[in-house]
Parts: structure tokens; C-alpha cells; sequence
């Protein structure tokens, strides 16, 4: 916990560029650091490369500035794994940051093309939800949304150990404007009342923590996705928008708002959570193969892994 608060007075205290570079440079290491969350970052960067290659050949698919992706060689894998802890040291880096940038470099720090999708959805008054995978730096557009266009935004995050920790992760996120709710039996109550009250609610979505999630496919492989995304959007009536937030150089960022997902009810409640579950799959495996190196899923996602 320390650490963490010693990291976070020392970002705020580096230019943007800075905290680019030690990133950049800090992936290598940590992936040497720590072998084990480098084998099993490995094996999902196999995957996403795997996603992007097919991608590739699509036309109108990839982002405009978006790398290559790799080959599938034993450098190519190294390097991408390499890039993902890169990835994630700017994610906290930047995070700890925030709370001391102004509104005007935040509004200069990220462009979202289709945000009329939030716009559109908060206009017919239930509420919004905003569906993530674990990429890229959303905690900036989560501050975004809350300082500078003022809307309420409500975050459910996994609780950590010890309470301590999770209560200073709470304090700092409340502090960019974000209300966390903890993952637990309460959470879908508490989700609702904000969806009710035509907020955003912002949930990554692309692992499973609970075990009790619903089968899908997910990119080319069999696994559970959490059913909690589909679950609210049919209880409430929410628009239910797939979104990622993709670094870019020099401190910005690109923000991507997929159209609303289909939640028109077709049978069981069951059946219709396990289609908008697979919708919904899809359209997080195509946000990850477009960056694959952004993607900062640290353990076991597939049956596989474990």
C-alpha cells in the first residue's frame, strides 16, 4: 500500500511525456520481474494476435494508426507481452495522475468520435452502460466524462486485499469523480438505482471472477463472461455500449463507443442473457484484436489457463 501511494505523489509530479517513456521502458522488466504473469500474459497475447491477424484481412476493420499485428514467433510473442506490462505501467502511471491535471488537458487528451452513442442513450433516459475490457487507459475517460462534461458515473470494481488497500483505490477513484460500488450481492442493486436515475455505469466485462458466468465464445475459445452487463441492460432498459479506451502517443488517448447492443426480448430471460452475453463477447474480442498489446488481462480467462 505504501508503494502505491509513494507511486502515485511521485507520477503526479512528471510531465506527461515522462510517464510515457518510464512505461515504455519499465514493460521488459516487469515481464522478467514476474515470470509467472508473464506466461500467462503470453498466452492471451497469443490469442489477441491470433484475433487480429483474422481481423487484418477485413477490410474497414482495423484502426487507422493501429501496429501490425504479430506474427506468432517466439520475438514477435516477447515483444507484444513485453508491450502489455508497458501498457499497464502508463495505465497506473497516468492514473495517479489525474487528480492533478486541468480540465482543459484532459479535454485535449482524448478524442471519443462516437460519443453521440452516450449522448443518444442518455436522451432516452435509462441510463447507460458502458461495457470495457481490461485496456488502454479508462480511467482518463472515466475522469473525463465526470470533471468535464459533469455526468455521474458509477464504476463496480473487484474488492482487494486487505480492506485497506480497496478503501484507498475507493478514495482514489471518488476523488475523480467516479462512485465505486464493490463487486458483491449488493452491486446489481446499486447499479440499477444509478441506471434508474439515467446515469453511466462503467463495468470491465471480459473476465468472468465469479466462475457463475454465462458460456460464450470469446474470440475463438469457449468460456464464461459474466452475465451481470446483459442481466442490467434487460432489467433496465440501458443501452448496453461496448467501449475501450486506446492510448495514444504523447499523452493522448482515443476513445471508441460501439453502437448500442441488440436487447430486444426474444424468450426466457436466461436465453436472452446468454445472446446479449455472446453479442456482447464479440464485440470486446473485435476491441481487443484492433490492440492487442493494450490489453491488460493479468490471469486466467479460459479453461485452458488453468
Amino acid at each position: 500500500m505504501i508503494g502505491y501511494k509513494t507511486g502515485a505523489s511521485v507520477a503526479r509530479l512528471a510531465p506527461l511525456w515522462l510517464t510515457e517513456r518510464v512505461a515504455e521502458l519499465a514493460g521488459p522488466a516487469l515481464a522478467r520481474l514476474m515470470p509467472a504473469k508473464a506466461a500467462m500474459v503470453r498466452r492471451h497475447q497469443e490469442r489477441a494476435q491470433r484475433w487480429a491477424a483474422k481481423r487484418a484481412g477485413s477490410p474497414g476493420t482495423a484502426l487507422a494508426d493501429a501496429p501490425a499485428p504479430a506474427t506468432g514467433s517466439d520475438d514477435d510473442l516477447g515483444r507484444a507481452t513485453a508491450a502489455a506490462f508497458s501498457s499497464y505501467a502508463r495505465y497506473w502511471l497516468e492514473s495517479f495522475r489525474l487528480p492533478a491535471l486541468s480540465e482543459s488537458t484532459l479535454d485535449r487528451g482524448i478524442d471519443v468520435p462516437a460519443y453521440h452513442h452516450v449522448e443518444e442513450a442518455l436522451e432516452r433516459g435509462n441510463g447507460v452502460i458502458l461495457a470495457l475490457p481490461h485496456l488502454g487507459g479508462w480511467e482518463w475517460a472515466g475522469f473525463w466524462m465526470a470533471t468535464v462534461n459533469r455526468l455521474p458515473i458509477t464504476v463496480v470494481v473487484e474488492p482487494l486485499d486487505p480492506p485497506e488497500l480497496f478503501q484507498w483505490f475507493a478514495d482514489f477513484r471518488e476523488r475523480l469523480g467516479m462512485r465505486v460500488v464493490p463487486l458483491g450481492p449488493d452491486a446489481g442493486r446499486e447499479v440499477l438505482g444509478a441506471l434508474r436515475r439515467n446515469e453511466i455505469v462503467c463495468l470491465l466485462c471480459d473476465r468472468d471472477l465469479t466462475s457463475d458466468g454465462i458460456d460464450v465464445t470469446f474470440g475463438d475459445e469457449r468460456t464464461t463472461l459474466p452475465a451481470g452487463p446483459a442481466m442490467l441492460a434487460l432489467r433496465s432498459g440501458a443501452a448496453l455500449l461496448p467501449t475501450a479506451v486506446y492510448f495514444r502517443p504523447r499523452g493522448r488517448h482515443l476513445g471508441t463507443v460501439r453502437p448500442p447492443i441488440d436487447i430486444t426480448r426474444h424468450g426466457r430471460l436466461r436465453e436472452d442473457v446468454t445472446a446479449v452475453t455472446q453479442r456482447l463477447a464479440d464485440e470486446l474480442a473485435a476491441l481487443i484484436a484492433a490492440e492487442p498489446h493494450q490489453w491488460h488481462l493479468f490471469g486466467p480467462n479460459w479453461p485452458s489457463d488453468r
